[in-house]
């Protein structure tokens, strides 16, 4: 497997000290993404992702696991309108709780 050329990109916008934010998203079939986001260039990016399947494994995603064979950190600018804001204790507790 090649290289990820987001490896360094993500990396740098996770250890930056600008502002987070956090972000909840589920669909019908009961699956969940949360995601923690930095801004850059006027965007949200993510930088650590939860993905919940409808079985309700969870998987993780950030700089240091960009993918596997089940699923990627988030490759696009987030489309915010389409999530809704949560705490970052409550994006800390899946995280923690994720695999």
């Amino acid at each position: 497997m090649l290289e990820d050329l987001r490896k360094p990109l993500v990396r740098q916008l996770a250890e930056s000290d600008a502002p987070r934010h956090y972000w909840h998203m589920g669909d019908e079939d009961g699956r969940a993404w949360l995601f923690e986001s930095v801004e850059g260039d006027g965007e949200h990016w993510a930088v650590r992702q939860v993905e919940v399947g409808a079985d309700r494994a969870a998987r993780r995603y950030w700089w240091r696991h960009l993918q596997d064979e089940r699923g990627f950190l988030s490759d696009q600018a987030l489309e915010i309108w389409e999530l809704t804001e949560i705490t970052q204790v409550a994006f800390e507790a899946v995280w923690e709780a994720a695999d």
